[in-house]
């Protein structure tokens, strides 16, 4: 089994205090670095980077950024795309994939590496469960990955829809998808 780890969006601008803060992010962190630490050289760290001005992206994504117009690149500084500090001194032998939308498939460049690397299981952490998280594993899904939820390595800015989501997708994607603890996978992976 060739396996890649995707580390969704652990970023300074969503760890640290701005209108996106994600306070439980803190919580699941010693997980993600621990598998990180582990298995850099199979890491993947996505990076959500807002445009420079609202106008830089078409349609709804326009009102998205006029309502938060202060997490633009004309106002936040570079350095908060960044992935937090802990994790961002792995990279490399770990790498940083940057995308504009909730999904990283959209462009199909992680797809396309994925595929030259022969992998075929994806493990996912990080946030948020119920936007982009729930787009790498949708993604993953349509594509036809073995994809596991590292279910004490995902989080959320409510604990509600956090809890939704893994329900939805343990209930309704099971023969797609595994739910499972950090332990448990590094037990498994070796």
């Amino acid at each position: 089994m060739e396996w890649r780890h995707i580390c969704v969006d652990m970023q300074r601008m969503f760890a640290e205090e701005t209108p996106w803060h994600v306070p439980w992010m803190k919580t699941i962190l010693p997980q993600i670095e621990e598998l990180a630490g582990r298995h850099a050289q199979r890491t993947v760290f996505t990076r959500f980077v807002p445009p420079e001005h609202p106008a830089a992206l078409p349609g709804t994504w326009r009102a998205y950024y006029s309502k938060w117009w202060m997490m633009t690149g004309e106002y936040l500084p570079r350095e908060m795309v960044n992935v937090v500090p802990c994790l961002n001194k792995l990279i490399p032998p770990a790498r940083h994939f940057d995308k504009h939308v909730y999904s990283p498939w959209f462009d199909g460049r992680l797809h396309s590496t994925l595929c030259r690397e022969h992998v075929s299981t994806l493990v996912i952490s990080g946030g948020e469960t119920d936007v982009c998280v729930m787009a790498t594993v949708f993604g993953a899904i349509d594509l036809g990955y073995r994809t596991i939820i590292l279910k004490d390595a995902v989080c959320s800015g409510t604990d509600q829809t956090h809890d939704a989501s893994l329900e939805l997708l343990e209930n309704r994607f099971s023969v797609q998808l595994e739910l499972m603890d950090t332990e448990e996978f590094l037990a498994s992976a070796g």
